[in-house]
Order: structure tokens, then sequence, then C-alpha cells
């Protein structure tokens, strides 16, 4: 039974990282991280990624390119106000405008980056860098 598949999707990427793989294959799927997975595509963090229907919970196939260096959920899921978002930066990433931090917005799921643009709050999900 899993009881944060986001976490385990990111200790699956990490791990996979770690030991210089390709491809991972994260075993639940969500809309949650298939959000997450579409915004680390973006940034580039990760290449392409599909879904695999199984028949239960679906399994998504990720292609890695090894530009992580750490990945990994932010728990509690702190509320942060848009004001805020510059000192959680300081908090969970090793610079200013080094890596991204997903979080989820009245707006939808979206890094820290596009939530200042925005000027909306939300609460943290996941770091990457």
């Amino acid at each position: 039974m899993l009881h944060d598949p986001l976490a385990d999707a990111c200790s699956s990427i990490k791990n996979a990282e770690i030991v210089s793989k390709k491809i991972v294959v994260i075993n639940s799927a969500s809309r949650l991280i298939g959000k997450c997975l579409r915004i680390l595509q973006n940034y580039e963090y990760i290449g392409e990624f599909e879904i695999i229907e199984d028949g239960r919970n679906g399994k998504f196939k990720v292609q890695l390119i090894g530009k992580i260096n750490r990945i990994g959920v932010i728990k509690p899921r702190y509320p942060v106000k848009a004001k805020d978002i510059e000192k959680i930066e300081k908090r969970y990433l090793p610079a200013i405008n080094f890596g991204i931090i997903i979080m989820s917005t009245p707006n939808g799921v979206m890094s820290h980056i596009e939530a200042k643009k925005q000027n909306v709050g939300g609460r943290l999900l996941a770091f990457v860098y």
C-alpha cells in the first residue's frame, strides 16, 4: 500500500539517477505525478515519458538524461503566500535560480518561477536541482 505516490516516484528517479540508468519505471501513475513529470520535462530535467496502462494503477516510463542532482518531496505540504516564495527558495534550493520547486496553486501545478510571475501562492510539493 502506497502512502505517498509522489515521494515514491521521486525516490525512484533519484535512485535511478545515482546508478546512471537511462530509463526508470514509476509503478503508480496518477495525474499529480504526470503533471510533476511534465514540469520536469519543461525545465529539461528529464526526457520523454509515457504512461503504460497495466489494468491497475498504470505506470510511467521515464527517460533520464542525467541532469538531476537531487529530487525530493516537501513534507508536510506547507502553504506559501506569493510574497514568501523567495524565502522557501532559499530554504530548499542550494542557490537562487538553481533548481525548481513544484507547487500546487489555484491555477494548477506549476514551478515556483511561474508562480512568482503569476503572483500566486500555493502548497509546496517537491524540489529538484
